[in-house]
This record gives C-alpha cells, structure tokens and sequence, in this order.
C-alpha cells in the first residue's frame, strides 16, 4: 500500500462521515461490492478513475480534492505547462495529467492520458461513471470500448460518448496512445 494510496483513503473516509454518507450508499453509487468499497478505505484496494471521479461527485468534491487533499483556489484562469499536470497514476498501464487542477468549480475534468500497450491477450476492464466524454486521440493508435461496440481510433480522432455506458480503451500497434480526455458530470442535471 502506497503512502498516496493510505491519505486518499483517509480522505474518501473522512469526506464521507463529514457528508453523512454511509458505506452502503457510497458503495452503490461507486458501483461496487460493499467489501470492495470499504477497501478502498482502508487504503487496501488501488482506485480506478471511474471510482473516484464517481465519489467525488456524490461527496460534492472536485477529483483534484479528494486525489491531492489540495484545494483549487483559481476561478478565472489556470495554466498548466506542458507535462506539468496533476499526476494521477491509479491503473498499471494507464497515466493521467489533470491539465485544470488548479481551477475551482469547473464543470469539465479535462486529462492528457497515455496507456501504454499490453499483451494482445489482456482484455482492458470497462468502467462506469455518470454524464459524458470525450476522447481525442493525440498520438497513437487505441481501440476503444463502449458496451458491446469496439472501435479503433488514430492520432486526429475523437469519440464523444455517454460514459455511463462501460467503456475502456487500450494501445494498438506495440506504443503508447495518448489522447485527451474531457469528463463531463451528469449533463442532465
């Protein structure tokens, strides 16, 4: 267990009591198995995006928030240099760069995520979060997963989709993909 793995842990679990949300609740909405969840407080399980993109946004809390402790306190412009964003590094093959961390109430979280290539045999794992996405593709080449629909995307390519669909994606061709991804909260709301 990772030293960052513990204090996001400590948080989720703080926020949580703070907002008087039980276990159970927090667990359904993450999508997960009651157990699973409270691993994940322990500081037992790793987090994927979808999990703390989803328990921030029931918690009222930006990702940044819950992932740093560190609050944004910028409302009308941040700049981020190039390959200086907020590092999330939360799934073996995936990287991702918060590229607005510093900017309070946004209404996107957008991410320069690299992946890197994986045994042809490794079947990515579909996550889940509420609103929409979308994915331009920087460099690289990706297949990408929504429900039971598979599409491959090259450098210029962008798919705008309902993230409250499964969906994943992986590298193609042996090199990394990058790509840009902007998260959109429940855009019913």
């Amino acid at each position: 267990m990772t030293e960052q793995l513990k204090e996001i842990a400590i948080r989720l679990m703080t926020l949580r009591q703070i907002m008087d949300v039980t276990q159970e609740e927090m667990a359904q909405v993450c999508g997960v198995a009651l157990e699973e969840y409270r691993a994940y407080e322990r500081g037992e399980k790793d987090f994927s995006f979808s999990f703390i993109y989803n328990a921030a946004n029931h918690l009222g809390v930006d990702v940044v928030d819950l992932m740093s402790g560190d609050s944004p306190k910028l409302t009308n412009m941040c700049v981020v240099r190039k390959g200086k964003g907020f590092k999330i590094n939360r799934r073996a093959a995936y990287d991702y760069q918060h590229i607005a961390y510093t900017f309070r109430n946004k209404r996107v979280e957008p991410f320069i995520v690299t992946v890197e290539p994986k045994p042809e045999e490794d079947i990515p794992v579909k996550h889940e979060h509420e609103g929409q996405e979308l994915n331009f593709v920087i460099e690289g080449c990706m297949e990408f997963y929504l429900g039971s629909t598979t599409t491959i995307l090259n450098a210029g390519d962008s798919v705008y989709f309902n993230s409250g669909i499964p969906h994943a994606m992986r590298a193609l061709g042996g090199e990394k993909v990058q790509f840009l991804a902007v998260v959109m909260g429940d855009c019913g709301k």
